[in-house]
């Protein structure tokens, strides 16, 4: 079983206003996800090589566990203050075709062929959205690549990130 689940990464999110004297209400709420996700794997995929480790390594445990899939991949977004210079009221998002690409080519990938899974896109702070997606489906575990280069070097990896933040546990794969 096979199946996509996109989720436009092109919502605008508002900021909270520190000067407001009401915070903002929560964000609009998701659909709800599929009960046949429900305590499956969450899998950050990017189409990297450490993501591809990390693809495969979780397909082995959601096997295991006979539990679904959720392939995560979390498309960019940039503060409006690159574009604009001022406080950003909203975020941007850059066009990120690559979850349709993504989306292809795991749909012909035979190894998922054992395992129900889903891909959903998102857009924002990848380690904020691997967690929001492992809550919303009550993931058993959440996978992720190692970061490699000096960008994890300097802003820190999203492994470690996530490691550090997560309400469940996080598996890395180098």
């Amino acid at each position: 079983m096979a199946g996509h689940e996109f989720e436009p990464a092109d919502r605008k999110r508002p900021v909270a206003d520190p000067t407001a004297a009401e915070p903002l209400a929560a964000e609009e709420p998701r659909q709800s996800c599929d009960p046949a996700f429900k305590h499956g794997v969450v899998v950050g995929f990017d189409g990297s090589t450490s993501s591809e480790r990390a693809l495969a390594y979780a397909i082995g445990m959601a096997c295991r566990s006979g539990s679904g899939l959720i392939i995560v991949h979390v498309a960019n977004r940039l503060p409006t203050t690159v574009w604009a210079g001022c406080e950003p009221p909203v975020f941007v998002d850059v066009p990120d075709h690559r979850t349709e690409v993504l989306g292809l080519e795991l749909a012909c990938a035979e190894y998922l062929a054992e395992v129900p899974w889903i891909l959903v896109e998102r857009g924002g702070d990848i380690c904020h959205e691997l967690e929001e997606v492992g809550r919303e489906y009550e993931a058993d575990a959440i996978v992720v690549g190692s970061t490699h280069g000096i960008v994890g070097r300097i802003f820190g990896s999203v492994a470690g990130r996530l490691a550090k933040r997560a309400q469940r546990p996080v598996v890395v794969i180098p």
